[in-house]
């Protein structure tokens, strides 16, 4: 916060060009958890020098638009988690297994059939090239521990629990070295704890934790109830928000807007900074400043 000013970020992504990206197909496909090369436009030679194109689009687009602290829109993903998910060691990404999604369907994920480990950076390059590209403050996602472990078909592990910190191992050492990159942020996607909520009361701290320990930077972790597209109703309370306050990510990224959040919950996460989300992304109209602000003055209500 700068004096009476709220600063501006976005969740992560960014809509990519549909010259880039087949998005009707990607739309139809649901999120993918396993690399969809086929959705991509460009062939595979020119491929990264287009990623690189629509990544300039979406920084620009953020900087005139006031976002003060920018990501590169995670041009590079055909989802969220899927890159990373698939690009660590211990996963047969040739084939792959199946577990029931957060909409209740079948959902062809990443297969793991022995330890997973990190043997090379999967997004550090994406740093660097956001870093070189803007003097905007940077921020990069990563997939979280507990909902990589949720979307995965587990043929190694004793158990999710075990398969999660395994997760942890992996994406601590991305975070490091993301930082290393000069990110500003680094922020974990964790909307599993809340479709998954028993489970994350189990293990999911334990695993945050983890995947953050010996961090030196700004690190943020991020809760959703699922793409607007994709989940129409939700519920107007989290299953599982108050325990990060347990946490050790210093700021914690919620959606409110869509569901209609009951804030009175912020006044359980006494010593974390809140990222609302105030767009609601179900809804394609434009929301007037005036909208904005309400939903922001009402969140203060319970923030000190």
């Amino acid at each position: 916060m700068d004096g009476n000013f709220l600063g501006t970020t976005v969740v992560g992504s960014y809509p990519q060009p549909d010259w880039l990206i087949d998005r009707e197909a990607l739309a139809n496909a649901g999120v993918p958890r396993v690399r969809r090369a086929g959705l991509w436009r460009v062939s595979e030679e020119y491929l990264e020098a287009a990623q690189d194109d629509a990544t300039l689009l979406a920084i620009g687009e953020m900087e005139r638009a006031g976002v003060e602290l920018i990501t590169d829109g995670e041009i590079r993903r055909e989802s969220y988690s899927n890159r990373f998910a698939t690009a660590l060691d211990g996963v047969d990404i040739e084939n792959p297994g199946q577990v029931t999604g957060r909409s209740g369907q079948p959902t062809v994920v990443p297969r793991v059939v022995g330890p997973i480990k990190r043997s090379r950076p999967v997004q550090v390059r994406d740093v660097e090239f956001l870093r070189a590209n803007t003097t905007r403050r940077i921020k990069v996602t990563v997939p979280g521990p507990f909902t990589i472990s949720q979307q995965v078909q587990n043929d190694h592990y004793p158990d999710r629990a075990s398969l999660a910190m395994d997760y942890a191992v992996a994406v601590n050492e991305e975070v490091r070295a993301l930082f290393e990159a000069g990110a500003d942020v680094v922020q974990l996607d964790e909307p599993w704890l809340q479709a998954h909520a028993d489970d994350a009361r189990e293990f999911g701290i334990q695993a945050i934790n983890k995947a953050l320990e010996g961090v030196s930077g700004t690190t943020g972790l991020h809760l959703c109830f699922g793409y607007a597209a994709v989940v129409k109703d939700k519920a107007s309370e989290y299953a599982f928000l108050a325990e990060l306050e347990d946490s050790v990510a210093d700021l914690i990224s919620i959606e409110s807007a869509q569901p209609d959040l009951d804030l009175s919950v912020l006044t359980e996460l006494p010593t974390k900074t809140i990222v609302l989300g105030v767009l609601d992304l179900g809804d394609m109209t434009v929301e007037t400043p005036e909208s904005v602000a309400a939903r922001v003055r009402e969140a203060l209500k319970y923030l000190p």
